[in-house]
């Protein structure tokens, strides 16, 4: 039977700068920035021990465009590891790291393809005898906003046809818009299978035939949560398997623990090392943001006694020094906050005017902008979805009412 077997990676963004970082222990921050390059190293990994017969990376193999000699050095030398094991890969660049950027270029191995500013196609002969078309462009600059899917011409001399596009799914609003195609574009092309970039969330947009967005290989901030990795994909006459595989060195999430029925501190730190031990997995970190929901304590008020960063304090102690560590953030007490912002609103006075100027307040934009406009910090940032602006001002209200409430 001639079929084809295949990892389908992208967005390994190498050498990611990471945000979010403050307060954070060397040790872990080291990790983080170093976790884009073991999540590249399992995928490695992966292809040689499933013996596929290649590797395609749809887009933003480096962070930026100015990829450093190390990364280039580090990936290079994976990519070596393949070609040893007689591993073809097929690679397109992205809007992060388009091919008009400026770097000492490090040359890759024979059997590392990439495509051109064009879209073009590349034929390989897999083990089981399949001949295999492979279809994809790389950026020439950061801005693409052609739609470029109408370059896509299907050549009828392979068994199978695989579509490699960095791009923006028209029917969402995430990220910037390159590249744009619809559904309705990819399926029309008849390809046995779409490996999709651009995108950090990993989603199925079809499964006749495969149109797979397989997300970034790591987590890079709070926003980018849960598992992370790459697809193992199988075309066979039969159609199409695919499977996700977690690469992710480091997992980001925000976790919700109900503490309706703790009535002391104790209690409370006990449900949070409970947490903390189902996060713990072997060989790979947790970063967590906890929420601490329906705290009503007996014998101390939480918020007024700042025991919430004793708590912090407490639940970090020696996490820093674990291989498998879990390290917890921030810890937000939605409810006590509640209840102080109702009864204080019912005041007159200060904290009325204070609490309709947070209600009425539409000046985000302008206060962010220094920061926003800054020719350095910029770079780096991404518009707020109107979700993270309330977000945002809610954690100002809850620093500010502790201020004021502190003795």
């Amino acid at each position: 039977m001639k079929q084809v077997t295949f990892i389908h990676a992208a967005d390994l963004h190498l050498d990611s700068p990471m945000t979010g970082l403050k307060h954070i222990p060397e040790k872990i921050a080291k990790r983080l920035r170093e976790s884009t390059f073991r999540s590249l190293n399992k995928i490695v990994n992966a292809a040689i021990q499933y013996n596929v017969d290649f590797l395609i990376v749809a887009g933003d193999l480096y962070d930026g465009e100015d990829r450093s000699l190390r990364a280039q050095s580090i990936f290079r030398k994976e990519m070596k590891r393949l070609a040893d094991k007689g591993i073809p890969v097929y690679a397109v660049h992205g809007n992060h790291d388009h091919l008009n950027g400026t770097w000492v270029q490090i040359e890759m191995p024979k059997d590392f393809h990439t495509f051109s500013t064009e879209v073009e196609v590349k034929q390989i002969q897999v083990k089981s005898g399949a001949k295999v078309n492979i279809y994809g462009f790389s950026y020439p600059v950061r801005h693409v906003t052609e739609k470029k899917i109408d370059d896509y011409k299907r050549e009828d001399s392979a068994d199978y046809h695989i579509g490699i596009l960095h791009g923006h799914d028209g029917g969402s609003s995430e990220h910037g818009k390159y590249a744009p195609f619809l559904l309705t574009d990819l399926i029309s092309k008849n390809f046995d299978y779409w490996a999709l970039g651009h995108i950090h969330k990993r989603s199925i947009l079809n499964q006749e035939p495969p149109i797979i967005y397989s997300g970034n290989i790591q987590g890079r901030n709070r926003k980018e949560t849960g598992e992370k990795g790459c697809y193992l994909v199988t075309l066979g006459d039969t159609g199409a398997t695919y499977e996700f595989m977690n690469t992710a060195d480091i997992i980001w999430d925000s976790v919700i623990i109900d503490g309706s029925e703790a009535i002391t501190v104790e209690e409370i730190l006990t449900l949070c090392y409970s947490e903390i031990e189902k996060h713990r997995v072997d060989g790979r970190g947790s970063i967590i943001s906890l929420r601490l929901v329906n705290i009503q304590l007996e014998e101390i008020d939480i918020v007024n006694h700042n025991l919430y960063s004793e708590i912090l304090d407490l639940l970090q102690e020696g996490e820093d020094d674990e291989e498998s560590f879990v390290w917890i953030t921030d810890i937000v007490i939605d409810d006590q906050i509640q209840t102080s912002r109702e009864e204080l609103r019912k005041k007159a006075g200060f904290y009325g005017d204070l609490f309709q100027t947070i209600d009425q307040y539409d000046e985000i934009h302008q206060t962010l902008s220094p920061l926003y406009e800054h020719n350095q910090a910029r770079k780096f940032l991404e518009g707020l979805s109107k979700l993270e602006e309330e977000e945002l001002l809610q954690k100002a209200e809850t620093t500010l009412l502790r201020l004021l409430s502190a003795p």
